[in-house]
């Protein structure tokens, strides 16, 4: 019989050594940062710190040049931390990331790279149809930061900004109180042989908590109205005291506010907030008295609130001085960028660590829940339902 020749050859029977996974390749990440355009917007989504972070780990960052001098950032230290500064909108937009914090234009859509990502607040209530479309034909990947949930299923660049909201609220209505200010001349506090201010908070939410901490922490007597049991007893567990809390019943909160000195607003609607104070009842308080409406920027919880901007910020009316600024945590725009900058950091290092974004996106819930393109296709339901628009379920797509 004639031998029989082996498929193998005489290596391959050999004993083999063992071959393990290879390490997934990090990616480099090529982002621009733009000045923001939007009126009275002078937060920025990276710091400084943030940046050298980046780009001591390899990745590229373009930013246009005093993107940052709103929130007190130079040129200088953005260079110091390996970023390029540029005069050039279009270089910015030429990156395959670009960080926001308005949402981008429809000029800014336009000098965006088709296929690019994009991470910006979305501001719902503020889009137009005409948005999407663009951001279709451009076949962006959009991420929201007010869409990206945690682990817990928190909302954690909107619960930082509420927080900054909260106790921003008090400290403005002191300001307001003083007689720099043409207020009543009262001290936001409590004061031996002195009767304490008066604060009503209206919500007991992330807004609510941080302003009745502030309130609490100057001596103020504080009351808080919502509707939500569970929502106030977890407010008086949290803040370690007992505090007057009651659900919103017409009589119980016109005698509050008859009684006040302060009057937050800070109750969120699911499309917009509540009236929940009407004219009359603000007829009925302190001349004097403040108001400052947290809920404007979906429509405001008194009757009497008019929208104002951060140059003209008060109006008096019925004798109550209103606060009615859209986008507080703008105002104080370095403490908002430095709490956005740390929460999106480590976003942008696990992109890179997981080898790219469209890896990221297979192990990375949030950045699912926080994405509402993806290659041009709508992914987000909220969107879909607010505008209209067919959308399709971002885990079939990326499978």
């Amino acid at each position: 019989m004639g031998s029989t020749i082996s498929p193998f050859s005489k290596s391959e029977l050999m004993p083999q050594e063992e071959k393990l996974e290879i390490q997934k390749q990090k990616g480099e990440l090529f982002i621009g940062i733009p000045k923001e355009v939007f009126l009275q917007e002078k937060r920025i989504c990276l710091t400084p710190d943030a940046v050298n972070a980046l780009c001591n780990q390899g990745h590229q960052i373009v930013i246009e040049s005093e993107a940052g001098k709103g929130a007190n950032f130079s040129d200088q230290e953005y260079s110091d931390a390996g970023a390029k500064i540029t005069y050039d909108q279009k270089e910015v937009f030429n990156c395959n990331i670009v960080l926001k914090v308005a949402p981008p234009t429809l000029e800014e859509i336009a000098l965006m790279k088709p296929q690019s990502i994009l991470f910006s607040t979305l501001q719902l209530k503020t889009q137009s149809v005409a948005y999407f479309d663009a951001i279709a034909a451009k076949k962006i990947t959009a991420v929201a930061f007010d869409f990206i949930r945690d682990e817990q299923n928190q909302y954690p660049v909107v619960k930082s900004l509420s927080e900054i909201a909260g106790i921003a609220s008090i400290l403005i209505a002191a300001e307001l109180m003083s007689n720099v200010h043409q207020g009543n001349g009262l001290l936001l506090g409590n004061i031996g042989g002195v009767p304490p201010t008066d604060v009503v908070i209206l919500g007991a939410g992330t807004v609510g908590e941080f302003a009745a901490r502030s309130a609490l922490g100057l001596g103020a007597t504080v009351k808080i109205f919502d509707n939500s049991i569970t929502k106030l007893r977890h407010l008086q567990h949290t803040l370690g005291t007992l505090i007057y809390t009651s659900t919103i019943q017409p009589k119980t909160l016109v005698k509050a506010l008859k009684r006040c000195d302060v009057a937050i607003g800070a109750i969120r609607g699911k499309t917009r907030s509540p009236i929940l104070v009407t004219e009359e009842m603000v007829r009925g308080m302190k001349d004097g008295a403040i108001i400052v409406d947290v809920s404007i920027d979906r429509g405001g919880c008194f009757e009497t609130s008019d929208l104002t901007s951060h140059n003209e910020s008060t109006y008096t009316k019925h004798g109550v001085i209103h606060y009615c600024v859209p986008n507080i945590p703008s105002r104080y725009a370095k403490t908002a960028s430095l709490s956005i900058s740390n929460i999106f950091s480590p976003y942008l290092l696990n992109i890179a660590e997981e080898g790219g974004f469209e890896n990221a996106l297979k192990f990375d819930l949030s950045l699912r829940k926080g994405m509402y393109f993806y290659h041009g296709i709508l992914t987000n339901k909220s969107v879909a339902d607010w505008f209209n628009l067919p959308f399709r379920d971002i885990n079939l797509l990326i499978l």
